[in-house]
């Protein structure tokens, strides 16, 4: 599968090192269709993208498309079926028992439900204090010191370390997530929707901590999102996933301005319709919507998070996402000399 690619970052003179190599993963999920028939969810199909060193990767896409999968898969959490994973040169697949388990200390992965990712019966400061303990770090007062530490840095005092989930609201609760993911000082830190259950005012509290924690920590970030106006606002690259596959990756300006894939367009369009959604600054408020809507018109797309059978099915939903030059080519993304013109796509008929 050819991606919609703006520039290949080995391309560019000076720019930093690749830390995260993802290379060819695939994952496929077993399930039963009807009494005798077995098939499978291709949930990450032939994903192959790099992070490099300090950046911030914007991961897009629909509800079921695989992000969530893929993140688990770059943390060792899943197995991928094939491809390799690298982080810091390091081939997670090659890693096991004692060594694979120090390893998991530089990469982390803050949580999409952050009521669901504490223990509702014990205290914050045990919770916070449960990865040091696990990993042997320090003793009991300096686990207790770490802990306070880390709270004064995402804008919390003492008193949450007595505290039990319930009596925190959902902002302070993210805060403590992040608090949690950062004690183990990680290099690598994978934001899983981190602003998905807040309101706008505490989803650019949310926005602005992570921004200014990757700053003062020197982290790498994947942030998975489906608020498009937060990935402009945080990221320096983005790519675009849909039905398991990266359909577009380039630079965040160059995707938001000149989307060159058909779905790009559509996302961009579908999430810009809301008027009231995070106010970060005047670079977000003040950013004129490109105009899409004309090249989206005719353009028909699976459902949330649906799934082709076969590969004839994929290639009949994907009819209207490609080039009418490339049919019989199999599913294909958008190359950057191609004209991406309303006119190059093919329209579905009418009925009668």
């Amino acid at each position: 599968m050819t991606v919609a690619k703006h520039q290949v970052p080995g391309d560019v003179a000076g720019t930093p090192p690749d830390f995260v190599v993802v290379d060819g993963v695939v994952k496929h999920f077993p399930v039963r269709v009807g009494a005798w028939r077995k098939g499978s969810v291709r949930s990450i199909d032939g994903v192959s993208f790099a992070i490099r060193r300090g950046e911030v990767m914007g991961l897009v896409g629909e509800s079921g498309c695989g992000k969530s999968t893929l993140a688990r898969v770059l943390l060792r959490l899943l197995r991928p079926d094939s491809g390799s994973v690298t982080i810091a040169g390091r081939d997670l697949a090659s890693l096991h028992g004692e060594e694979l388990r120090r390893f998991r200390t530089s990469m982390q992965l803050i949580f999409q439900n952050p009521f669901a990712a504490l223990d509702p019966r014990m205290r914050i400061g045990t919770s916070l204090a449960a990865p040091l303990a696990q990993h042997g770090i320090g003793t009991h007062r300096e686990r207790f010191r770490r802990v306070t530490d880390m709270l004064h840095e995402v804008g919390l005092d003492d008193s949450f370390v007595e505290r039990l989930p319930r009596q925190c609201s959902g902002g302070e609760l993210q805060r403590i997530v992040i608090a949690r993911a950062l004690l183990l000082e990680p290099r690598f830190l994978v934001c899983d929707e981190p602003t998905s259950a807040l309101d706008a005012s505490l989803r650019a509290q949310v926005v602005n901590l992570l921004v200014d924690l990757k700053r003062r920590f020197d982290l790498t970030l994947l942030l998975i999102s489906h608020d498009l106006r937060v990935v402009r606002h945080v990221s320096d690259r983005v790519a675009v996933m849909y039905l398991g596959r990266i359909v577009e990756i380039g630079e965040r300006d160059a995707v938001f301005n000149e989307p060159l894939h058909p779905y790009t367009r559509v996302l961009i369009a579908a999430s810009l319709l809301e008027e009231n959604g995070l106010a970060a600054g005047d670079d977000v408020r003040g950013w004129t919507r490109p105009p899409v809507a004309a090249s989206t018109r005719g353009v028909r797309l699976p459902g949330p998070g649906a799934r082709p059978r076969s590969r004839r099915s994929r290639e009949r939903r994907a009819a209207t996402m490609r080039p009418a030059s490339s049919r019989g080519c199999g599913q294909r993304g958008i190359e950057r000399g191609a004209d991406p013109s309303p006119s190059r796509f093919e329209t579905p008929r009418a009925n009668p």
